[in-house]
Protein backbone atom coordinates (compact mmCIF):
# COMPACT_ATOMS: atom_id res chain seq x y z
CA UNK A 1 0.00 0.00 0.00
CA UNK A 2 1.24 4.06 -0.90
CA UNK A 3 2.05 6.01 1.93
CA UNK A 4 0.93 9.41 1.85
CA UNK A 5 3.40 11.98 1.28
CA UNK A 6 3.52 14.77 3.37
CA UNK A 7 7.28 16.04 4.06
CA UNK A 8 8.29 19.28 2.24
CA UNK A 9 11.73 17.26 0.76
CA UNK A 10 8.95 15.02 -1.42
CA UNK A 11 6.67 17.42 -2.83
CA UNK A 12 7.08 17.65 -6.73
CA UNK A 13 6.46 20.59 -8.73
CA UNK A 14 2.74 19.54 -9.33
CA UNK A 15 1.71 19.78 -5.46
CA UNK A 16 3.65 22.91 -5.35
CA UNK A 17 1.76 24.03 -7.74
CA UNK A 18 -1.49 22.99 -5.85
CA UNK A 19 -0.18 24.42 -2.74
CA UNK A 20 -0.33 28.14 -4.33
CA UNK A 21 -3.25 27.48 -5.66
CA UNK A 22 -4.90 26.33 -2.58
CA UNK A 23 -6.19 23.63 -4.07
CA UNK A 24 -7.07 19.89 -2.20
CA UNK A 25 -5.23 17.18 -2.56
CA UNK A 26 -3.74 14.12 -1.53
CA UNK A 27 -0.46 12.32 -2.67
CA UNK A 28 1.10 8.85 -2.16
CA UNK A 29 4.72 7.42 -2.73
CA UNK A 30 5.38 4.32 -3.70
CA UNK A 31 8.67 5.86 -5.36
CA UNK A 32 10.57 2.60 -3.55
CA UNK A 33 9.21 0.51 -5.93
CA UNK A 34 10.11 2.25 -9.06
CA UNK A 35 6.75 1.18 -10.93
CA UNK A 36 5.87 2.88 -14.04
CA UNK A 37 3.16 0.31 -15.03
CA UNK A 38 -0.63 2.16 -14.34
CA UNK A 39 -2.36 -1.06 -13.75
CA UNK A 40 0.40 -2.42 -11.48
CA UNK A 41 0.44 0.90 -9.98
CA UNK A 42 -3.36 0.90 -8.93
CA UNK A 43 -2.83 -2.15 -7.58
CA UNK A 44 -0.01 -0.80 -5.12
CA UNK A 45 -2.20 2.26 -4.20
CA UNK A 46 -5.55 -0.67 -3.95
CA UNK A 47 -7.40 1.62 -6.50
CA UNK A 48 -9.96 0.21 -8.96
CA UNK A 49 -8.01 0.84 -12.34
CA UNK A 50 -10.71 2.70 -13.93
CA UNK A 51 -10.02 5.83 -11.71
CA UNK A 52 -5.67 6.18 -12.19
CA UNK A 53 -5.48 7.75 -15.00
CA UNK A 54 -2.28 8.26 -17.21
CA UNK A 55 -0.97 11.33 -19.09
CA UNK A 56 -0.25 10.88 -23.25
CA UNK A 57 1.08 13.27 -25.13
CA UNK A 58 0.34 13.30 -28.83
CA UNK A 59 1.17 15.36 -32.02
CA UNK A 60 -1.36 16.17 -34.47
CA UNK A 61 -1.33 16.35 -38.25
CA UNK A 62 -0.90 20.11 -37.99
CA UNK A 63 2.21 19.66 -35.80
CA UNK A 64 0.43 20.86 -32.60
CA UNK A 65 0.63 18.73 -29.13
CA UNK A 66 -2.46 17.51 -27.73
CA UNK A 67 -2.52 15.97 -23.73
CA UNK A 68 -4.61 13.17 -23.18
CA UNK A 69 -5.23 11.69 -19.68
CA UNK A 70 -7.11 8.29 -19.68
CA UNK A 71 -7.41 5.36 -17.13
CA UNK A 72 -3.97 3.33 -17.18
CA UNK A 73 -5.89 0.25 -18.53
CA UNK A 74 -7.13 1.63 -21.44
CA UNK A 75 -5.94 2.60 -24.65
CA UNK A 76 -5.77 5.74 -26.30
CA UNK A 77 -8.53 5.32 -29.82
CA UNK A 78 -6.08 7.30 -32.06
CA UNK A 79 -9.14 8.41 -34.47
CA UNK A 80 -11.45 9.52 -31.66
CA UNK A 81 -8.88 11.13 -29.81
CA UNK A 82 -7.99 13.06 -33.03
CA UNK A 83 -11.53 14.17 -33.91
CA UNK A 84 -12.10 15.82 -30.04
CA UNK A 85 -9.28 17.82 -30.87
CA UNK A 86 -10.14 18.49 -34.49
CA UNK A 87 -7.11 16.99 -36.33
CA UNK A 88 -7.23 14.82 -38.83
CA UNK A 89 -4.74 12.29 -37.38
CA UNK A 90 -2.63 12.16 -34.54
CA UNK A 91 0.40 10.29 -32.89
CA UNK A 92 1.94 9.84 -29.67
CA UNK A 93 5.47 11.51 -29.62
CA UNK A 94 8.62 9.93 -29.38
CA UNK A 95 9.76 9.01 -25.97
CA UNK A 96 12.91 11.17 -26.60
CA UNK A 97 10.54 13.78 -27.15
CA UNK A 98 8.35 14.01 -23.79
CA UNK A 99 11.22 15.39 -21.41
CA UNK A 100 12.11 18.98 -23.38
CA UNK A 101 8.55 19.13 -24.87
CA UNK A 102 7.16 18.55 -21.21
CA UNK A 103 9.52 18.80 -18.94
CA UNK A 104 8.45 15.26 -17.01
CA UNK A 105 9.75 11.85 -18.09
CA UNK A 106 7.89 8.74 -19.27
CA UNK A 107 5.88 7.03 -15.90
CA UNK A 108 5.79 11.00 -14.09
CA UNK A 109 4.37 12.62 -16.74
CA UNK A 110 1.19 14.80 -15.44
CA UNK A 111 -0.98 17.24 -16.64
CA UNK A 112 -0.54 19.93 -14.30
CA UNK A 113 2.71 21.95 -14.37
CA UNK A 114 4.01 21.20 -18.07
CA UNK A 115 6.36 23.39 -19.32
CA UNK A 116 3.93 24.98 -21.66
CA UNK A 117 -0.11 23.98 -21.63
CA UNK A 118 -1.31 22.04 -24.59
CA UNK A 119 -5.30 21.23 -25.52
CA UNK A 120 -5.90 18.90 -22.55
CA UNK A 121 -8.10 16.00 -23.17
CA UNK A 122 -9.83 13.87 -19.90
CA UNK A 123 -11.36 10.36 -20.87
CA UNK A 124 -15.05 11.27 -19.98
CA UNK A 125 -15.82 8.78 -17.43
CA UNK A 126 -13.20 10.57 -15.02
CA UNK A 127 -16.22 12.62 -13.75
CA UNK A 128 -18.49 9.27 -12.93
CA UNK A 129 -14.95 9.15 -9.93
CA UNK A 130 -15.47 11.21 -6.75
CA UNK A 131 -11.98 11.63 -7.29
CA UNK A 132 -8.98 10.05 -9.68
CA UNK A 133 -5.25 9.88 -9.82
CA UNK A 134 -2.77 10.03 -11.75
CA UNK A 135 0.83 10.89 -11.81
CA UNK A 136 2.18 14.04 -9.72
CA UNK A 137 4.69 14.86 -12.02
CA UNK A 138 7.67 12.57 -10.70
CA UNK A 139 8.45 8.61 -11.23
CA UNK A 140 6.70 6.93 -7.85
CA UNK A 141 4.38 9.73 -6.67
CA UNK A 142 0.79 9.99 -7.22
CA UNK A 143 -1.79 12.40 -6.71
CA UNK A 144 -6.08 12.27 -6.19
CA UNK A 145 -7.83 14.95 -6.43
CA UNK A 146 -11.36 15.94 -7.63
CA UNK A 147 -12.03 16.61 -11.19
CA UNK A 148 -13.77 19.95 -10.47
CA UNK A 149 -10.60 20.85 -8.72
CA UNK A 150 -8.05 19.79 -12.01
CA UNK A 151 -10.20 22.07 -13.91
CA UNK A 152 -9.16 24.89 -11.31
CA UNK A 153 -5.81 24.59 -12.53
CA UNK A 154 -5.70 23.42 -16.32
CA UNK A 155 -8.29 24.36 -19.02
CA UNK A 156 -9.84 20.76 -20.29
CA UNK A 157 -12.34 19.23 -22.27
CA UNK A 158 -14.33 15.71 -21.69
CA UNK A 159 -14.17 13.17 -24.35
CA UNK A 160 -14.81 9.66 -25.59
CA UNK A 161 -11.08 8.89 -26.37
CA UNK A 162 -10.06 5.67 -25.68
CA UNK A 163 -10.90 2.30 -27.68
Amino acid sequence: MAEKGKTEKEKTNVMRILDNKKIKYESFCYAETGETNGEKVAAILGENPDCVFKTLVTVGKTGANYVFVIPVNKELDLKKAAKAVGEKSIEMIKAKELLPLTGYIHGGCSPIGMKKFFKTTVHATAKEYESIFFSAGKVGYQINMTCNDLEKVIRLQYADVVV
